[in-house]
């Protein structure tokens, strides 16, 4: 007789295998034969009346919906605190919803990464779609963390790196790896908690002395999971490889391309040329060339270079050093648009007419040889009339003419009104060794803004041919923000003294009439960074939704091969709709890019968190000989623990924690994002100046901890709180009635 599995066994199966949870799968699992499977056809009708299942059909099941009961895994905790989930089998066509966990007393603690049985409930109007309570805990995946080595007597604990976690794992002394005192080390938790409820952990690699020079970026690559070594295939074909000849192309090396970069640059990837339009029907236009390195000759669908760069989805760059997307053989050599050398391209001809509007492009697989290799600040001071001797003999032909051509995109671009946020750009300056030697602001030139301007109207170029040649592509998609954000941009402005309309379509150029108003004025950074935190992020997708920020019907990446894995799909798109070669989209490259561009656009986003996490721990080091210093700058942020603050000097962003406010109780306000003082009744809010001290800065995690000085001018009293009062009620009232008077608005206008 067959053994029937328990209960258990069941759900642990079915959140094992989502896709194989009908009766016959579990009972070919379990064994369950003959009359048995009589039996468990009644344990999964009780598990079924309990909620613990659902039973299912795809025609009567809505696929945009969640069922009441489901697998999910616990995701990070919100900055108010909160614990988030997703699910772990989404068919809908949209993104997978948000659920915010529902904790209730005496559950054991979650913890991101584990996996949870539990009920759902659909909800509206709120950044997440559904509340979910625990059912059952289910399994827990193993989770990792970079952190520093502390050696004790029984074997050693764990300080993490990362300044969201602030608890210590403890290592058995048979499970440190024989890592040694203040080592950087990779580490995955190991059985349950100990007796003082710390989690377990063993060593897992030995990655050196986190103190040491450029180890800045090496925590953020590990902690990211970054990869960064090439395997040996994807060398071996990368050093292989040979220079593109002439036969298949068209030889553009008559044509005086050149390519403009940061001084710094590791790669070159693009190079353009313009001139004057020779034809009488377009007086005053131009003629704009752009060539990008053919990648996709030397990157084939299906080798090993390409597995590696699909996997990779873009390179990542940080102050100290880059992880290429492809080997250096090719990023830096072969696809790379060396001065004077002859190197495979697919470059557009693009023609546009007086008012900077294209009217004509073409585009052709070529061999071309670059004039020169500029950078930003020669070319920019050459125009502005101090040529070096490199800029000198290009000037009449080569610089001139490109800067003609971008006076006309100018005016396109006015006309156009894309999003115009002024964000200025930190740059970290490290000496040989990897000290922080500066942290400033980087330039921005019209030499930046003439390429920015070349490449965009290229990639738009691309997107057009491949869609009404039909072909199949990933545009870069970057849709309308929600209302919801709209509604706390709004806020942000009234606090400003300016205003953002209700009641209307949303276009790029009510948002720039909202920075306009702003510039200048002490809120221009408060409101360019909130209409930066409205918006929706950008993504791929193989479906064209447009391109909000640059205000484009259809947008898609081209100009960049080297360093991102979509530009090397629309290379092969454009190959394969031109003909020019069996080395374009496979046969089955439609049915995978909804999958690849789900893929890079998470690749991309990782890469962003990891640059963005060692700009702030290079920001730490650099501040970490300067704590008991003041320093001025504006509130950036409000949560329930505390007011981020994001420093004039560097634009580095610190943390005042709650107690360091003053020494009366604070109430947090999530509608209007403030924190009011319960007994003098002070408001502290986005926008406002402060001046704070800098009482901590971690190079190895990059938190930056403050205390409040002043606000506004006004100095915050220290000592002592005097206890969870209530804010007076005339101010209580009054902020009561501001947030009521802004639902109201935003109901009435929804209406």
């Amino acid at each position: 007789m067959s053994t029937l599995p328990t209960r258990d066994e069941i759900l642990q199966w079915i959140s094992d295998n989502p896709t194989l949870t009908s009766k016959r799968d579990i009972a070919r699992a379990f064994g369950v034969k003959g009359a048995a499977r009589i039996d468990l056809k009644r344990i999964l009708r009780e598990l079924e009346a309990e909620g613990h299942l659902e039973k299912r059909r795809k025609s009567y099941r809505d696929p945009d919906r969640l069922p009441p009961v489901s697998v999910l895994q616990v995701g990070e905790v919100t900055p108010d605190g909160d614990l988030t989930a997703r699910p772990m089998e989404w068919q809908g066509e949209g993104p997978e919803p948000l659920i915010l966990l529902i904790p209730r007393a005496g559950e054991p603690a979650l913890a991101p990464g584990d996996r949870i049985l539990a009920r759902l409930s659909e909800v509206k109007n709120e950044p997440h779609a559904y509340e979910g309570r625990l059912i059952r805990r289910i399994g827990i995946n193993p989770r990792k963390l970079l952190g520093v080595f502390r050696k004790t007597s029984e074997g050693g604990r764990i300080q993490p790196v990362d300044k969201g976690q602030d608890r210590e794992w403890r290592v058995d002394e048979k499970s440190t790896g024989g890592a040694k005192d203040g080592e950087l080390v990779e580490a995955e938790q190991f059985g349950p908690k100990d007796r003082m409820g710390l989690p377990r952990a063993r060593v897992l690699q030995r990655l050196g002395d986190p103190s040491a020079p450029r180890a800045v970026s090496l925590i953020a690559i590990h902690q990211h999971g970054i990869p960064d070594d090439f395997p040996d295939a994807a060398i071996t074909e990368a050093d292989a490889m040979k220079p593109a000849g002439l036969k298949g192309r068209t030889d553009l090396r008559h044509l005086p391309l050149v390519t403009i970069d940061p001084s710094d640059a590791r790669d070159h990837d693009d190079a353009c040329f313009a001139h004057a339009d020779d034809d009488p029907n377009n007086e005053g236009g131009h003629v704009i060339w752009v060539a990008i390195a053919d990648v996709a000759h030397y990157v084939t669908p299906g080798s090993a270079l390409d597995r590696e760069a699909r996997k990779r989805g873009n390179s990542s760059y940080f102050p100290d050093r880059v992880v290429p997307m492809l080997p250096d053989r090719l990023s830096g050599d072969l696809c790379s648009l060396h001065e004077g050398v002859p190197r495979a391209c697919i470059a557009v001809r693009m023609v546009v007419n007086e008012q900077g509007e294209k009217i004509g492009q073409d585009f052709v697989r070529g061999l071309m040889r670059s004039a020169a290799s500029l950078n930003y600040r020669e070319v920019q001071a050459a125009m502005d009339g101090a040529p070096n001797e490199k800029c000198a003999p290009l000037m009449d032909e080569v610089i001139a003419p490109l800067y003609a051509a971008y006076e006309a995109l100018k005016r396109a671009r006015r006309y156009r009104q894309p999003l115009d946020l002024e964000l200025p750009e930190r740059k970290v300056e490290l000496s040989e060794e990897g000290k922080v030697l500066s942290v400033s602001f980087a330039e921005r030139l019209d030499a930046h803004k003439l390429i920015e301007e070349f490449m965009v109207l290229a990639n738009v170029a691309a997107a057009e041919v491949l869609t009404a040649k039909k072909s199949p592509l990933l545009f870069r998609v970057h849709e309308e923000p929600t209302e919801e954000k709209l509604d706390t941009l709004r806020d942000a402005a009234e606090v400003a003294g300016l205003t953002l309309a209700r009641g209307q379509v949303l276009k790029t150029h009510h948002l720039n009439a909202l920075l306009r108003g702003a510039a200048g004025t002490e809120h221009a950074e408060q409101i360019n960074m909130s209409t930066l935190r409205a918006m929706t992020q950008a993504y791929y997708a193989p479906s064209n939704f447009g391109h909000f920020g640059l205000a484009l019907r259809a947008y898609a990446h081209f100009t960049s091969p080297i360093r991102r894995y979509a530009d090397l799909v629309v290379h092969r798109a454009l190959i394969s709709a031109h003909g020019w070669g069996d080395d374009g989209l496979p046969p089955d490259a439609e049915d995978r890019l909804e999958a690849t561009a789900e893929h890079i656009s998470e690749t991309e986003r990782r890469s962003m968190m990891a640059e963005r996490d060692t700009n702030d721990r290079y920001l730490a080091a650099f501040l970490s000989e300067r704590v008991g210093e003041e320093f001025t700058g504006r509130i950036s942020g409000v949560a329930r623990f505390g007011v981020f603050v994001r420093l004039d000097e560097t634009g580095a962003d610190g943390l005042i924690p709650i107690r360091n406010l003053g020494r009366e109780y604070f109430h947090f306000d999530a509608e209007s994002a403030t924190l009011m003082g319960a007994d003098s009744g002070r408001v502290i809010g986005l926008g406002q100046r402060v001046t704070v001290r800098l009482a901590e800065a971690a190079p190895v995690t990059g938190g930056i901890a403050l205390d409040l000085v002043s606000v506004e001018g006004k100095a915050v009293a220290r000592g002592p709180s005097k206890g969870r009062g209530k804010p007076p009620k005339r101010k209580l009232g009054a902020a009561k009635k501001k947030a009521a008077k802004a639902r109201k608005k935003v109901k009435r206008s929804r209406k």
